[in-house]
């Protein structure tokens, strides 16, 4: 099985940073990459229950996927099952999610933790699609947005 820890820091508050990955509004301006839009979301990761995102790059490719958000801790972390869903109909196998938030002296760290994913080489892609997309694009909301 293959795991993927991504560790940030922010200069705000962990509530800040719990909002801003929790809540519905907040999540659909760094979910993603640059250049996607998102045409169908049900992204409220402020409670347990079914999540899913679909998400349409330039090209008109689409990628769904979706979940159960699994547990809310407010504002310390917040975990959710993770399922691509493949072309014919399929599910690849569900991955979990967890968004950890803990204060540090000059703000909020965020450490992302993704497991149960099927090989390495899963794991390698999407530790890129997680530091290469949301994590640039939340470091850019939170810029704009500190409050």
């Amino acid at each position: 099985m293959g795991e993927v820890r991504i560790t940030r820091d922010f200069p705000v508050t962990p509530e800040r940073l719990f909002r801003a990955v929790t809540q519905r509004a907040e999540v659909l301006e760094w979910w993603g990459h640059d250049g996607m839009t998102l045409p169908d979301t049900a992204l409220d990761f402020t409670r347990e229950g079914p999540w899913h995102s679909e998400m349409l790059d330039s090209d008109g490719n689409r990628y769904r996927m979706s979940g159960q958000v699994t547990h809310v801790d407010p504002p310390r972390s917040v975990g959710f099952t993770w399922t691509w869903h493949l072309p014919e109909g399929m599910q690849a196998p569900e991955s979990h999610v967890t968004f950890t938030v803990t204060p540090t002296r000059d703000g909020a760290r965020l450490t992302i933790d993704h497991r149960d994913l099927p090989n390495d080489d899963r794991a390698a892609r999407h530790e890129t699609g997680w530091t290469s997309g949301p994590m640039v694009r939340l470091a850019r909301h939170l810029q704009t947005c500190p409050h």
